[in-house]
């Protein structure tokens, strides 16, 4: 069983920076891609960004691209999302996701996904 957890949410004025970080247990994480999704009130959750194993490739969602960076560190097991330039739109709950097959390069889509962190919260002021 695989287990994440989320850490480094909070409240921020837009135009601030927060890091996300995730640390994954129960598996060989450097095995496997590592993604971030996020839920806002009555909205679908969606995806962020990607990062493959061995970080050969990432992918952004349109809306982040250019301001948020994903990063990992296998000898940690840890996975990190760091957001500049934050906007009062990134307000949402934020998860990382680890997806079943080890196949998966740079998994887009939640059903890609099989574990899931308990989320943390990110606010953005105006």
């Amino acid at each position: 069983q695989v287990q994440l957890v989320e850490s480094g949410g909070g409240l921020v004025q837009a135009g601030g920076s927060l890091r996300l970080s995730c640390a994954a247990s129960g598996r060989t994480f450097s095995s496997y891609s590592m993604g971030w999704f996020r839920q806002a009130p009555g909205k679908e959750r969606e995806f962020v960004a990607v990062i493959s194993r061995s970080a050969t490739s990432t992918v952004y969602a349109e809306s982040i691209k250019g301001r948020f960076a994903i990063s990992r560190d296998d000898a940690k097991n840890t996975v990190y999302l760091q957001m500049n330039s934050l906007k009062p739109e990134d307000t949402a709950v934020y998860y990382c996701a680890a997806p079943n097959s080890i196949l998966a390069i740079t998994p887009r889509h939640t059903y890609e996904y099989r574990y899931w962190g308990q989320g943390t919260q990110v606010t953005v002021s105006s």
